[in-house]
């Protein structure tokens, strides 16, 4: 057994606790990872609040990076020191992996959000010996060493800044994926991405890479909207100023070609269906509680809209995120404008900066 400093949620809405606990070796199928850093998303907060039930207490944490430390007798792909990027987990196995989008893996939310391996087990012990929960996204990254799977290990270059490349197996490959691996855009496009925090500036970036000739960017805080304009938008709005949708028209008064919802709103969910042009298609990818619902006007999908439900950017990991790390080479994809790192025993405060604005992507730093 391996012995890690974690970070547990033990209750439902309060700060996370930090403790050593003990870690199972690897099975045939898994690997151990000492993880460098991991990026906090706005998930792991739905979860920690219990908008998701997944069991607590548990280990959370789905963006990590770190070194591979030991592999299973059946891992094939991965090796004792390489450098890896921690994604999403999928079985593999079923009819929507083995046809290419294991983003629609039949077991999704089991492998991501049940708390467990699928057989019930967990390699996950607290300090009493008592199984808690983990394989969150299999990988529960807030802690100093995690387990994972050959599937969800994204290897990388050991050029590239391992600290950086954990929130590219999420948050952004969700936001430039939703816009170069879904919508699609083709140049001259335009769009409206309703929310500046780190899925949005990544829709940003790629609606730039895309050719898009009008980025529209809502958001209700100033900064953000400058940044936005830095990072490739064209046109920035501030919600707190009157109608978006009205701008947005004003600015383009056929209506969107896309837009994207990022803030897991219902409000705002209506004004990004309400801002498209004929045709015109609506991305939606906030991460809101189980059971929040929305309401739109029917009538607006009469005329050729669409709307579609957008996981983990419709990715594959281990294609798309080594093109985001060439994106970001090139300059053309600078996600590091993003970043504010802290200790793993800030995590707290990493989510308050999150949660009020202050920071758009914290990412968490292990001490060892």
């Amino acid at each position: 057994m391996k012995e890690a400093y974690a970070a547990i949620s033990r209750e439902k809405a309060k700060p996370l606790v930090l403790e050593c606990i003990g870690i199972d070796q690897p099975r045939a199928d898994e690997i151990l990872v000492r993880i460098v850093a991991s990026g906090v998303c706005h998930t792991d907060m739905v979860v920690r609040d219990q908008g998701y039930d997944v069991p607590q207490p548990v280990v959370l944490g789905h963006e990590g990076s770190g070194v591979v430390e030991v592999v299973g007798a059946d891992v094939k792909g991965l090796s004792p020191g390489d450098h890896v990027a921690l994604s999403y987990a999928y079985c593999g196995k079923c009819e929507k992996c083995r046809g290419g989008t294991p983003y629609y893996c039949e077991d999704f939310f089991g492998r991501n959000f049940r708390g467990t391996r699928p057989d019930g087990s967990c390699p996950l012990h607290d300090s009493h010996g008592t199984q808690i929960s983990g394989c969150f996204f299999e990988q529960s990254s807030f802690a100093t060493y995690a387990i994972a799977s050959e599937r969800n290990a994204v290897k990388v270059s050991k050029d590239v800044p391992l600290e950086l490349m954990g929130p590219l197996g999420c948050g952004l490959q969700t936001g430039a994926g939703a816009v170069l691996n879904c919508l699609k855009p083709q140049p001259g496009s335009s769009i409206a991405v309703f929310g500046a925090g780190a899925v949005g500036m990544a829709a940003v970036m790629a609606a730039k890479i895309a050719g898009c000739s009008t980025i529209i960017v809502i958001d209700l805080n100033d900064e953000r909207l400058e940044l936005a304009i830095e990072l490739g938008a064209t046109h920035i709005i501030n919600a707190r100023n009157g109608d978006s949708v009205k701008a947005i028209r004003e600015i383009i008064p056929e209506g969107a070609d896309f837009s994207l919802e990022c803030t897991s709103s219902p409000k705002v969910f209506r004004q990004a269906v309400d801002c498209l042009g004929t045709p015109g298609t609506c991305g939606l990818v906030g991460s809101s509680a189980l059971g929040t619902e929305g309401i739109v006007d029917i009538g607006n999908f009469l005329f050729g809209r669409t709307l579609v439900g957008v996981v983990e950017g419709q990715s594959i990991p281990s294609k798309f995120i080594p093109e985001l790390i060439e994106y970001w080479q090139q300059g053309r994809f600078p996600f590091d404008k993003l970043v504010q790192f802290y200790d793993l025993d800030q995590i707290n405060e990493a989510m308050a900066d999150s949660e009020s604005g202050k920071v758009i992507k914290p990412i968490l730093r292990m001490k060892y």
